[in-house]
This record gives C-alpha cells, sequence and structure tokens, in this order.
C-alpha cells in the first residue's frame, strides 16, 4: 500500500515542470547535461525532481543550502540513474554538505586486535545506512570537469548503490540472478589486476585509489566510466560493458568525437 502511494507521488513530481531556476542552474553548473541527449536530459529532470522533494540537505560549518548547493549535488546523483528502474537511493535520509574538505575521525581494527584511531581529510563519505557527507568546493570543482574521471558525488552515490543489497562490497543489486556470475568474474580480475599494478608501481587508467578494497573500485570504475568512458572500454572493455550493462547506458558514445556536444553528427 504504502508502495502505491509512494509511486503515485512520484509520478506527479515527474510531471511537474521542471523550475526555470533549476534548469539555469543546471546548464550552468552540470556541462555533463550537454552531452545528453534530449529523452536523457528529460529523464535527468524529472528524476532530479523526485530527488529534491524526497532528499533532506543540511549545511555544516556555517554552509548555506542553496537551490545552487542543492541542484548540483542532486543532478550529479540522478545522472547514475538515468535508464535505470530506481527507488532513488531508498535507504539515503540526508546529505550532509561542508564548504570545503573536512575533518573525520577514523577506527582502524589491527589483527592483534588492536584498535588504532586517527584522523583524515575528506572530501565525502557514504554512511551505511541514511547519509551522504560532501565537499561543496570540491562538488563544484568535480561538476565542471567532465573529463577528468574524479567526481566526488558520482563516487558516494555509488557507495550508495552497492548498499542497497545491505553490504557494500562492490557488489550493487544487479537485474538477475544470472548476472552475479559474470559480473564477479569480470570485477574480481580487473581488481586484482589494479591491485597487482598499484603494488608493482605501475600507471593504471583505473584510479589507485579503486586497488584499497572491491567496494571503492566500483565507486571509482563508475567515475571513470562516466567521465572517461572512451579510455575505459579501450583498455578495460570486459569492464566497461559490465558498467554498461548495469547503468543502462553508454557514455562512450557521448564522447564520440565526431559528434557535437549536443549530440548531433558534427559535418
Amino acid at each position: 500500500m504504502f508502495g502505491f502511494f509512494r509511486r503515485r507521488r512520484r509520478r506527479k513530481l515527474r510531471a511537474l515542470p521542471f523550475p526555470e531556476r533549476w534548469a539555469e542552474i543546471v546548464q550552468e553548473h552540470l556541462p555533463y547535461d550537454e552531452v545528453l541527449d534530449p529523452s536523457e536530459r528529460k529523464e535527468l529532470r524529472r528524476h532530479i525532481q523526485v530527488f529534491m522533494a524526497e532528499k533532506e540537505f543540511e549545511g555544516m560549518r556555517g554552509l548555506e543550502i542553496t537551490d545552487v548547493v542543492r541542484v548540483t549535488i542532486a543532478a550529479q546523483a540522478c545522472l547514475l540513474l538515468i535508464g535505470r528502474e530506481t527507488e532513488y537511493y531508498p535507504s539515503l535520509k540526508r546529505i550532509l554538505v561542508y564548504p570545503s574538505p573536512y575533518v573525520a575521525k577514523t577506527k582502524e581494527h589491527l589483527a592483534d586486535g588492536t584498535v588504532m584511531e586517527s584522523l583524515q581529510t575528506r572530501l565525502g563519505e557514504s554512511w551505511h545506512r541514511g547519509t551522504v557527507v560532501l565537499a561543496w568546493d570540491t562538488v563544484k570543482a568535480d561538476a565542471a570537469d567532465i573529463h577528468d574521471g574524479h567526481n566526488v558525488v558520482m563516487h558516494e552515490f555509488a557507495h550508495q548503490l552497492d548498499d542497497e543489497v545491505g553490504s557494500t562490497d562492490g557488489a550493487p543489486r544487479l537485474a538477475n540472478r544470472a548476472a552475479y556470475g559474470p559480473w564477479a568474474r569480470v570485477l574480481s580480475r580487473e581488481f586484482e589486476e589494479l591491485v597487482d599494478a598499484v603494488a608493482d608501481g605501475d600507471r593504471t587508467t583505473i584510479d589507485p585509489y579503486g586497488a584499497t578494497n572491491p567496494a571503492e573500485f566500483f565507486a571509482v570504475i563508475t567515475e571513470a566510466f562516466f567521465e572517461q568512458p572512451r579510455q575505459l572500454r579501450k583498455r578495460h572493455p570486459d569492464l566497461y560493458r559490465q558498467l554498461q550493462t548495469f547503468y543502462r547506458q553508454d557514455p562512450a558514445q557521448r564522447f564520440d568525437p565526431r559528434k557535437s556536444r549536443a549530440g548531433q553528427e558534427s559535418p
């Protein structure tokens, strides 16, 4: 019953006119919007409508949560949802936004049972159940450069997708049971190859941070899939195909040099 009312509410939200001010923010702060085709742009805006209505934003260290902050974050998070059936990050309730990188206390459990505490400067993090934390100046910088392969919003919201099955381990909810075998084979092989390459000091297409663990590997390859898709497809074709199947998008086509930024064939 609750699902019925939620779906009806979302249909109404997606049917509303997209606010003109929000459209201006997307155009000004999200250059990725220009490489989407018209149907993808329309779908992105519908997702933003729902996301903005359902998620809470909270400014930290005095940051004012304006429409620019909310829409810029929502738009990047919703890029991951285009083409997919989605529950809009169902466990996510709130997004904490710091003005700049922040310091967080971490705990590391060593093999001998010792617990080590330390302070780390962070750009973002995704908590198990309920919260994403972001640094606003990093969000803006990442949104402005759609080719560098780094996007803190995509990274942390990939963790949210990963966590939908109840654990963050690099294996998000796939379309069906049969998809898990190929996914595990390809991502396990690619992860181990990255770990070996990083240990040997080799240069890698994939951000070395992905060698931390399978969860970080999934988040890092999500960034590469959307922002450096042609390089990823060329050097890691099996990995690209798995991500293409999961996200139901083909970003490499968006960055085809034979096409203009509007998605049309160049003369």
